[in-house]
C-alpha cells in the first residue's frame, strides 16, 4: 500500500506535516533533516524543490529555494541524497515543485526516481488540472505515485469535485489565494471556506495549508481537516537553528500544541 494511503487509512486526525526546501539552510542536510523529523513524530514530510520563481511562496519559502539553488541543490542531487532514506525513515515523503525542473528532468523519468528511492507522491503548484489529466494522470497512477492538488476559497465546487474523482492520496486546501506564510489566525471567511469544504462530503482526505504557525491557526486546521500542513514556520526555525532539525521541530510542536 502507497504509504500516503495507509496514513490516512482509518481516517486520522491531527496529522502534522512539515514542509521544508532541499538544500538549505545547508546542502547536503536533506537527509539529517529527514530521519530527525521522522523520529520527533512527525507524519509526513513534503521536500520542496528549490526553484528561481517560486511563484506560489512567500518570501521566507522563496528566500531558502534561493540560498539552496545558490549552495548548489539540483533534483539530481535530491535524488541522490534521498537514496537509502527508507532504510530509516516510513513515514510518507512527497516531492514539492514547480512544473519546469520535473519537466527539464522529464516527467516519467522523475516519477521512476521517485519510485527508486522511496518517495510516494508529488505536488505541482502550476501544473494545471486539464495538462494533468491529458498528459500525466496516467504516467503517475502507472509508477503507484500519488498526485496531490490544491485548491483554494476560489476553486469552483466543479473543480474541486473534479479533483477528488481523478487524484489520490489528499487534497491539498490552501487557507487563502494568497502565496505561503505564517498567520496569527484564521479570519471568519476562512472558517467559512473550511466548512464549506467539509460539507461537500468528499472522496479522498484533506489537509490544509498555508498560515499555520500557532496552536490556534493549527486547531482551526484540525478541526475541518485530518490535519496541518507546516512550511514557512518549520523553515524559519531551522534557518534560526542552523540546520538543527530535532530542535526546530520540537519548538514548532511546542508552539502549535504538540507533544
Amino acid at each position: 500500500m502507497n504509504r500516503i494511503d495507509r496514513l490516512f487509512s482509518g481516517s486520522p486526525q491531527r496529522l502534522l506535516s512539515i514542509y521544508f526546501c532541499a538544500g538549505a539552510p545547508t546542502l547536503d542536510g536533506t537527509a539529517d533533516v529527514i530521519r530527525s523529523l521522522a523520529r520527533e513524530g512527525v507524519d509526513m514530510i513534503e521536500i520542496g524543490i528549490p526553484f528561481s520563481d517560486p511563484m506560489a511562496d512567500g518570501p521566507v519559502i522563496q528566500d531558502a529555494a534561493t540560498k539552496a539553488l545558490r549552495n548548489g541543490m539540483t533534483l539530481e542531487k535530491l535524488f541522490s541524497q534521498l537514496e537509502g532514506i527508507r532504510r530509516d525513515v516510513d513515514i510518507p515523503l512527497i516531492l514539492m515543485g514547480y512544473l519546469n525542473p520535473v519537466f527539464r528532468y522529464g516527467f516519467e523519468a522523475f516519477c521512476k526516481r521517485c519510485v527508486e528511492v522511496g518517495v510516494d507522491g508529488m505536488i505541482i503548484p502550476d501544473l494545471p488540472f486539464k495538462d494533468y489529466m491529458e498528459s500525466y494522470k496516467a504516467v503517475a497512477e502507472r509508477y503507484g505515485l500519488r498526485f496531490i492538488m490544491l485548491i483554494t476559497p476560489e476553486t469552483s465546487e466543479e473543480r474541486v469535485r473534479l479533483i477528488d474523482a481523478h487524484t489520490s492520496g489528499f487534497i491539498y486546501m490552501v487557507s487563502s489565494a494568497a502565496t505561503t506564510g505564517a498567520q496569527k489566525d484564521f479570519d471568519a471567511q476562512k472558517q467559512a471556506y473550511f466548512r464549506r469544504i467539509e460539507q461537500m462530503n468528499l472522496r479522498i482526505p484533506r489537509m490544509v495549508g498555508f498560515g499555520i504557525s500557532n496552536k490556534q491557526t493549527f486547531d482551526a486546521a484540525c478541526e475541518h481537516a485530518s490535519g496541518g500542513i507546516i512550511g514557512s514556520r518549520f523553515v524559519t526555525l531551522l534557518d534560526q537553528a542552523g540546520g538543527d532539525a530535532t530542535a526546530a521541530i520540537r519548538q514548532l510542536k511546542a508552539d502549535i500544541g504538540v507533544e
